[in-house]
C-alpha cells in the first residue's frame, strides 16, 4: 500500500504550527542571529510568497469578470428571470458585507495585537476622499493605466463593460470570447500553482509574525476566526431564512433539511463550482423549480453570488485596521462594500480565490496586504464554511424567482 498525499489543507495546518513554534524561538534570539532568521530567511521567504499573490490580482480579478459578464447572454432573453437573479444576488452580497462590518466593528477582533510599528505611513485612498469623488474615479480615463496601477474599482468598471460588450456581439467576437474563457483557465492554474506554495509561505509569514509579536497573536486570531463563523451562520440562518419565508412563503427549515447534503458537499470540497450539478438536482427534483430557472440561476450564483467570501472580506478589513492601527472612515467603509460587490462578479468558485481578491479589497482602502499572512493558516476551515453558505444563497434565490415565476411546484417542497 502506497503512502497517502497530504492535502493542501493539512499541509499549510502543518505550515502555520511549525511557523508558531519557529516564531516563539526566534522571539528569544538576539542580535545577528535574531536579525538574519527573523529580518533575512522569514522575510524573504514570506515576501516572495505575498508577491506571488499579489502578482495574480489584476489579470485574476480582469479575466474572471470579463467572463463572468460576457457569459450572462441569457440575461436578455430570460428577462425579468435574470434582472431578478441578479438583483438578489447583488443585493444579498452587499448586506452580507454591511452584517460583517458591523459585527465585526462590535466585537473588534484585531484589538489587543498592535503591528502598527511594522507599517510605515497610513492608509492613503479614501480617508479623505468624499464619496462623490469616488463615484467619479470608478471610471477610468486610461484602462491600461488602471490595470499597470491596480486601481481596482476602475479595473472591475472597464473588465465589466468589456464582458457585457462580448456578449450583445455575440458571434462576431466568438474568437476573442474564446480567448478570455482559455485565459480564465490559464490564470486559475496559474492561482493552483501559487496555492501549492502556500504552506511554506504560511510558514515564513507567521513565523516572522510570532518572532515579532510573541504569543500575542493567538487570542485576536481565535477572535477572528469565531466572528466569521458568527456572521456567516448569522447570514445563512437568518438573513436568507427571513428571505426565503417573506418573498416566497416557504419553510426555512424544510429547505435546510432538504439542502443539507449539498451544504456538506459544499463544505467538503470548498468549491461552487464542484456543487454546480448536485444543487440544480435537489432544487428540482426535491424542491420542484422548473428546469429552466435553475439551469440559469445556479450557474450565475456559482460565479457571482459569493456572499461568505464577503463575509470573510468585511470581517477581515476591520480586523487588519485595527491590528494595524489604522482607522477607516465611512466613505472607506463604503468602497469595502462597492469593491467586495463588485468583486464577486466573475470570481471563480475554487478553493483559496477568496483571499486573492482579499488583497484587491485590502488595496482599494490602502490597507497593507500582509495582513493576509495572519489569516492564512485558519483561512482553509472558514473557506469550507462560507462555500456551504454561498451555495445555499444560490438555491435560495432559484426558489424565490422560480416561486415568483410561477414555474415551482410547491407540492414536491413540501414532501
Amino acid at each position: 500500500m502506497g503512502k497517502r498525499k497530504l492535502g493542501l489543507t493539512t499541509k499549510i495546518f502543518i505550515g502555520m504550527t511549525l511557523g508558531i513554534i519557529a516564531g516563539l524561538i526566534a522571539s528569544r534570539l538576539s542580535g545577528g542571529v535574531y536579525e538574519f532568521v527573523v529580518n533575512g530567511l522569514f522575510h524573504v521567504g514570506g515576501t516572495i510568497f505575498k508577491r506571488a499573490i499579489q502578482m495574480l490580482v489584476v489579470p485574476l480579478v480582469f479575466v474572471s469578470i470579463v467572463n463572468g459578464a460576457a457569459n450572462m447572454g441569457d440575461v436578455s432573453k430570460l428577462g425579468r428571470v435574470g434582472v431578478k437573479t441578479l438583483g438578489f444576488y447583488l443585493v444579498t452580497t452587499a448586506v452580507a458585507i454591511i452584517i460583517a462590518l458591523v459585527i465585526a466593528s462590535i466585537v473588534n477582533p484585531g484589538l489587543g495585537l498592535d503591528m502598527s510599528d511594522l507599517v510605515k505611513g497610513d492608509p492613503t485612498i479614501n480617508q479623505k476622499t468624499p464619496l462623490s469623488q469616488v463615484l467619479i474615479e470608478m471610471i477610468p480615463k486610461n484602462p491600461i493605466k488602471s490595470l499597470s496601477s491596480g486601481n481596482m474599482l476602475q479595473i472591475i468598471i472597464f473588465a465589466l463593460l468589456s464582458g457585457v460588450t462580448l456578449s450583445l456581439l455575440g458571434e462576431k467576437t466568438s474568437g476573442l470570447l474564446k480567448l478570455f474563457r482559455e485565459l480564465d483557465h490559464f490564470m486559475m492554474k496559474i492561482v493552483d500553482i501559487v496555492m501549492r506554495l502556500a504552506p511554506y509561505g504560511v510558514f515564513f509569514l507567521i513565523a516572522k509574525t510570532f518572532a515579532t509579536t510573541g504569543a500575542d497573536a493567538i487570542k485576536p486570531l481565535i477572535k477572528y476566526m469565531l466572528t466569521v463563523i458568527g456572521v456567516l451562520f448569522v447570514h445563512a440562518f437568518i438573513t436568507y431564512s427571513t428571505l426565503l419565508k417573506l418573498f416566497a412563503n416557504l419553510s426555512p427549515v424544510k429547505f435546510y433539511k432538504k439542502f443539507a447534503s449539498v451544504m456538506s458537499i459544499a463544505f467538503s470540497t470548498s468549491s461552487s463550482n464542484a456543487t454546480i450539478p448536485v444543487t440544480i438536482e435537489k432544487v428540482e427534483e426535491e424542491m420542484g423549480v422548473n428546469q429552466t430557472i435553475a439551469s440559469f440561476t445556479i450557474p450565475l450564483g456559482a460565479t457571482i453570488n459569493m456572499d461568505g467570501t464577503s463575509i470573510m472580506q468585511g470581517v477581515a478589513v476591520i480586523f487588519i485596521a485595527q491590528v494595524y492601527g489604522m482607522t477607516l472612515t465611512l466613505s472607506g467603509l463604503l468602497t469595502v462594500v462597492l469593491t467586495a460587490t463588485l468583486a464577486t462578479i466573475g470570481t471563480a468558485g475554487v478553493p483559496g480565490v477568496g483571499l486573492i481578491t482579499l488583497a484587491m479589497v485590502l488595496n482599494s482602502v490602502g490597507l497593507p496586504t500582509e495582513g493576509i499572512a495572519l489569516i492564512l493558516g485558519i483561512d482553509r476551515i472558514l473557506d469550507m464554511i462560507r462555500t456551504a453558505v454561498n451555495v445555499s444563497g444560490d438555491a435560495v434565490c432559484t426558489l424565490i424567482v422560480a416561486k415568483s415565476e410561477g414555474e415551482m411546484n410547491e407540492e414536491i417542497f413540501n414532501s
